[in-house]
């Protein structure tokens, strides 16, 4: 009798299924259609993936579906990671998507946002790189296909509107492999060379696969060290590439791109035309009117002839020129006499006339010499004379003084009150004497309340308010000592 197998429940089968599959499928890459899609409200995702010959249901929770730029929706290609789930409630497995990317031209636009995003950090789209295009450009290069109708169109539209432009076309292929690099090529050949003013990149329109190389990040990082300013001209208005975010200037089609080019030149063309209508105009006008001016001005009376307005001047003319002949004359007359006074002067001082001079002016010196020596020798003799006088005088006064003392001296008593006399009156006169100079002492006055003012800077005395400054130093003399003091206020009479 065979053995019996266990019997189990459903919860266990579902359990050990649960286990088994999960750990067998812990990692999956899966590709496959979208179907059933629903976003609920909770924020996590559920759909189905499907082949032409199965599908599986998928699920993607909140905190993996924050990470998506955009959900997708039924239809869409994707590829997903994840792991084998199973949902007991229901008895079916799932896939527990950890990421999800789009397939196809869905991972074309997935990498063209990446793209875009790393480019926006690097700052490359900003307008503070973004060059001014040039007013009059002579040398225009265009980037494109050499078979293709955008050379064509840029052609037509340049030769139309302007002349006297060179253009110069650097062919590139604008698709498939290794496009990018000719671009980008072309763009540095341009640079390296200063071959042209500005520059036009481009191509129609086409697939996203078709405009993909103007995606690539070499083409942009061409584009954005170029000194060199350009128009980016790819596809159709609707179609946007990763070089028109970094050119300086973008164009919805290559013959808009032209008609940049020459924007500037055309409209200052057009003014300087309207400009030209208006100054003939202007000019025209203005020579209507000063003829009218004219015609008026001729038929003034004062026009009739001319002196009319320049007889007065005519009569000033000859009023200056009869005083300026009045004023030469006389200036020629002073002239003439201080010629004739110079040359008297000249006369005067030649030779032989200093000589004369000298000897009459020697002649009067003896003259006087002599005199002045009489009258010296005559004053002399009037002095010797009074001194033998009163030299006489004087002998007799000594002789009398001595027969006087001789007489005395036989009379000791009246010689002793004679001494005492004059004495008394000696005393007498040196008393008076004596209280004159006391009077007269300074030191005296300042005990009658007097002070005398010395300035500190040279001892000098001051003696009016005059010769007195404001903060001033100053000596005081008192009775019984000196005093320092600073002058605050003058007050003069």
């Amino acid at each position: 009798m065979s053995q019996q197998l266990p019997v189990l429940t459903v919860s266990q089968l579902t359990s050990a299924i649960k286990h088994s599959l999960e750990a067998t499928f812990s990692l999956v890459w899966l590709q496959g259609e979208v179907s059933n899609f629903k976003a609920q409200s909770s924020g996590h995702l559920y759909f189905s993936l499907k082949d032409a010959q199965a599908q599986i249901a998928a699920v993607m929770f909140r905190g993996d579906a924050e990470r998506l730029k955009s959900y997708p929706k039924d239809g869409d290609q994707v590829i997903v990671q994840g792991q084998l789930n199973v949902y007991p409630p229901s008895g079916r497995y799932q896939v527990v998507i950890k990421e999800l990317r789009l397939a196809g031209i869905g991972e074309l636009l997935l990498k063209l946002e990446e793209l875009k995003v790393k480019l926006h950090k690097k700052g490359w789209f900003k307008a503070e790189h973004k060059k001014p295009l040039p007013k009059f450009p002579k040398r225009i290069g265009v980037v494109t296909s050499p078979t293709g109708a955008v050379i064509q169109d840029i052609l037509n539209i340049l030769t139309r509107r302007v002349t006297g432009f060179h253009l110069i076309l650097n062919p590139v292929k604008v698709q498939g492999p290794g496009a990018a690099q000719e671009i980008a090529k072309a763009i540095d050949d341009f640079n390296t060379y200063r071959l042209v003013d500005v520059m036009i990149i481009g191509r129609g329109g086409g697939s996203i696969e078709d405009l993909w190389a103007f995606n690539e990040e070499i083409v942009a990082e061409a584009i954005f060290k170029s000194e060199i300013p350009i128009i980016a001209a790819v596809g159709h208005e609707t179609d946007h590439c990763i070089a028109e975010y970094v050119a300086d200037v973008r164009a919805p089609t290559p013959s808009a791109a032209a008609e940049l080019v020459i924007a500037e030149k055309g409209q200052n063309l057009a003014h300087l035309s309207q400009f030209a209508r208006r100054l003939d105009q202007s000019i025209q006008q203005q020579l209507h009117r000063d003829r009218l001016c004219l015609k008026t001005v001729l038929k003034q009376s004062l026009l009739s002839s001319p002196y009319a307005l320049l007889g007065a001047w005519m009569q000033k003319i000859d009023e200056h020129k009869q005083l300026l002949e009045l004023n030469t004359n006389r200036l020629l007359k002073q002239r003439r006499q201080q010629l004739e006074d110079r040359q008297k002067w000249l006369q005067a001082l030649k030779p032989t006339l200093q000589i004369t001079h000298l000897k009459d002016k020697i002649q009067g010196w003896e003259k006087k010499l002599q005199f002045s020596m009489l009258h010296y020798l005559v004053e002399a003799k009037r002095k010797v004379v009074q001194k033998n006088q009163k030299m006489t005088t004087l002998l007799f006064r000594e002789k009398e003084r001595i027969k006087f003392l001789r007489e005395m001296g036989n009379k000791p008593e009246q010689l002793e009150q004679l001494w005492k006399q004059r004495m008394e009156r000696y005393r007498e006169r040196l008393m008076n004497k004596k209280e004159a100079l006391y009077s007269i002492n300074p030191r005296n006055l300042l005990t009658k309340g007097y002070s005398i003012l010395f300035s500190e800077k040279d001892q000098s005395v001051i003696s009016s308010v005059h010769v007195l400054e404001k903060k001033q130093k100053i000596r005081v003399l008192l009775s019984d000592g000196e005093a320092f003091a600073q002058i605050t206020q003058i007050y003069p009479k």
